[in-house]
């Protein structure tokens, strides 16, 4: 049984919203103890907070903090993920206006 009031656009972008900001927030921290030689983010959290829709904010964390930006396969994972977000949200919205 659906929840309409969870697939709400407001709930959407709100959901969002958070995941980005909380992804945003992760690289930082990671960068900050990365820089204190202390325990670090694991390179599978931020990956899944990206695949989860905070893809945005894992950028804009890694040019911010200009972290992560040399290791390639985290590199690579990230911009498949964010690849897929494209195709996944093209085919919704070509879905949604065809029918």
């Amino acid at each position: 049984m659906p929840l309409p009031h969870l697939q709400s656009p407001s709930t959407i972008a709100s959901a969002l919203i958070l995941i980005n900001l909380f992804s945003f927030i992760a690289f930082g921290f990671d960068k900050a103890r990365a820089e204190a030689g202390e325990w670090r983010v694991q390179e599978a959290t931020l990956l899944w907070l990206a695949l989860l829709g905070g893809s945005p904010g894992a950028f804009l964390g890694r040019r911010v903090f200009r972290h992560k930006t040399r290791k390639q396969p985290f590199v690579a994972r990230l911009w498949t993920i964010a690849f897929v977000q494209v195709l996944a949200l093209g085919g919704w919205i070509g879905w949604s206006l065809g029918g």
